[in-house]
C-alpha cells in the first residue's frame, strides 16, 4: 500500500534504536507487577533517535519492528504501542497516532456510537478504575498518557479501516477516535 502511494519506505529494527531492560512480568491494571515468565520481553529504557531522523531527513518513511535488545545482546520482544510513544518522547513529536481496528476509546465498547473524542491524562486511573479503558486498549492508552507526560502535545487512538482517518487527525479541528492531552 505504501509503494502504491509513491511512499518509500525503510524497515528499521527497534534493536538499533532501543535499549531495553529484560523483563519478565505482566502488569495489570493497577500496576501490579507479577513475576510471570513471558520469555524475552523487554522495557524500553532508552532511545536513539538519530536513525529515525536521518531516515525521515532523506524522504523515507521508517517502518520499525518492536524488537529492542538489552545490555548483553538479546533480542527482546517490546509491546509496540509502548515502543511508539517512548520513540515519539524521544523525536519530540507533537503527535503520536496510534492507528487500531476500533474507533477509540467507547464509554460503552459495544457501542460504536460512544466513541469519547478527547480526555485529558488525569482521567486515565479513573477511566480504568470504572471499566471504560479495559483489557487491550489499557497498554494502548497507558502508551499515549506516557507519551503526553513526556512532552508530546496530544496523542490520538484512530481507526485505521476509517478512510482517510489519518488526514482526519492531522489536518481537521475535529478529528477522529480518541484524542489525549495534558492536563
Amino acid at each position: 500500500m505504501m509503494l502504491e502511494c509513491a511512499g518509500r519506505a525503510i524497515r528499521l529494527h527497534a534493536q538499533r534504536l532501543c535499549r531495553s531492560d529484560w523483563r519478565r512480568y505482566i502488569r495489570f491494571n493497577m500496576g501490579e507487577d507479577l513475576p510471570i515468565d513471558l520469555g524475552w520481553v523487554g522495557e524500553v529504557v532508552r532511545v536513539n533517535p538519530e536513525i529515525i531522523m536521518i531516515t525521515a531527513g532523506k524522504e523515507y518513511i521508517p517502518v520499525i519492528s518492536p524488537i529492542a535488545v538489552d545490555g548483553e545482546g538479546n533480542n527482546l520482544k517490546v509491546n509496540a504501542d509502548t515502543a511508539a510513544g517512548v520513540i515519539a518522547i524521544a523525536l519530540n513529536a507533537k503527535k503520536l497516532i496510534s492507528v487500531t481496528d476500533v474507533e477509540g476509546v467507547k464509554l460503552k465498547p459495544e457501542d460504536p456510537n460512544s466513541v469519547i473524542s478527547s480526555f485529558k491524562i488525569s482521567d486515565f486511573r479513573r477511566q480504568v478504575n470504572e471499566k471504560v479503558i479495559t483489557g487491550g486498549m489499557i497498554p494502548k492508552v497507558e502508551a499515549c498518557v506516557k507519551a503526553v507526560e513526556g512532552g508530546v502535545q496530544s496523542a490520538h487512538i484512530v481507526d485505521g479501516r476509517r478512510p482517510h482517518a489519518l488526514l482526519l487527525v492531522l489536518f481537521t479541528d475535529t478529528g477522529v477516535g480518541t484524542m489525549i492531552e495534558r492536563g
